[in-house]
């Protein structure tokens, strides 16, 4: 275990490089200069000029590649240029609240999904599992930007239930809070939700058809003992990965989701930095949101060889 995580740890150094590299040089090609937006149209040439020297973008790209990458190796993020504060006080400040959005996404998928997996297995062949394998397509191909809009519709405009945009707080009471929640949370939970209905599903019935099953069941044990201690128990492993990588794609993908319903968290901050230029802001929040998955990735490794002890995590060998 001691000499895989050192492996994996020391495989996060170029994948970061690449990562930093790629929005390095995506950040340089956007078009519009950076000084010339934040200045403003009424801004002159001289003005603009100067700031750009200011902001070191008359610099040689290797000189800014070389300072972008002592900046992050040093963790000095530096200061915003449109927000005009520290880069680390703005993920600070909005990192919580995607995290929220994330977890409360997780658990929805979790509650819907894995039971509608357990029950289409059980149910093989029959009407419930098309239907649960139907609907699990649909919640995989359903664009998040389209299914965000309807639910506002209907929910917000058209029945007046819950509020349409904004994070509410706990100040202003619980439901209030949730509220605000519970709309963003289920356009973000539809992907997770048709992946773990679609993983359970075909784990549970690998599983059912193990000799061990029906050993258990000629055993005379109740049938939900066999499905939730034995079956599940079993296929439980493939959905830890999976929940693992659909919890990572969760913070860097939430980006729609957070934009429709003006949730202040990550994703809006990337998008009103790309609006005004701020490539500074950009390149550290998608530089943390890579540590955080490849981070989060990592630790599933170590959840499945806890849940499962036989899987050998040696990639030598073929492991994890």
């Amino acid at each position: 275990m001691q000499a895989f995580l050192i492996r994996r740890i020391l495989q996060l150094i170029p994948t970061l490089f690449i990562v930093s590299v790629i929005v390095f040089l995506i950040t340089r090609i956007l078009p519009g200069n950076p000084a010339a937006v934040m200045l403003g149209p009424q801004a002159s040439a001289e003005d603009i000029a100067a700031y750009s020297e200011k902001l070191g973008l008359n610099d040689p790209m290797y000189q800014q590649f070389f300072d972008y990458l002592v900046s992050l190796i040093t963790l000095d993020f530096g200061n915003s240029l449109s927000y005009n504060q520290p880069i680390i006080d703005l993920i600070l400040e909005r990192f919580p609240n995607t995290i929220v959005l994330a977890i409360s996404a997780l658990i929805i998928a979790t509650i819907i999904g894995v039971p509608a997996g357990i029950i289409a297995a059980k149910k093989q062949n029959t009407i419930v599992d098309y239907s649960v394998t139907t609907l699990s397509l649909i919640g995989v191909s359903m664009p998040i930007f389209w299914l965000g809009v309807m639910l506002v519709l209907y929910f917000s405009v058209n029945l007046g239930w819950l509020p349409a945009t904004g994070m509410g707080s706990l100040e202003n009471g619980f439901w209030d809070f949730l509220s605000h929640l519970i709309l963003p949370s289920l356009a973000l939970a539809t992907i997770p939700t048709a992946q773990f209905a679609r993983i359970i599903r075909s784990s549970m019935l690998e599983t059912i058809s193990q000799d061990y099953i029906k050993t258990a069941r000629s055993k005379g044990l109740k049938e939900s003992i066999v499905t939730y201690k034995h079956a599940f128990k079993n296929a439980l492993t493939p959905l830890i990965t999976v929940m693992g990588l659909q919890f990572s794609m969760l913070l860097g993908g939430a980006v729609l989701t957070e934009t429709i319903f003006s949730w202040p968290g990550m994703g809006l901050l990337i998008i009103d930095a790309i609006e005004k230029r701020d490539f500074v802001v950009v390149q550290s929040t998608v530089i943390f949101i890579a540590v955080i998955y490849v981070v989060i990735n990592l630790i599933v490794d170590i959840l499945y060889k806890v849940v499962n002890p036989k899987v050998n995590l040696d990639s030598n060998n073929g492991g994890a």
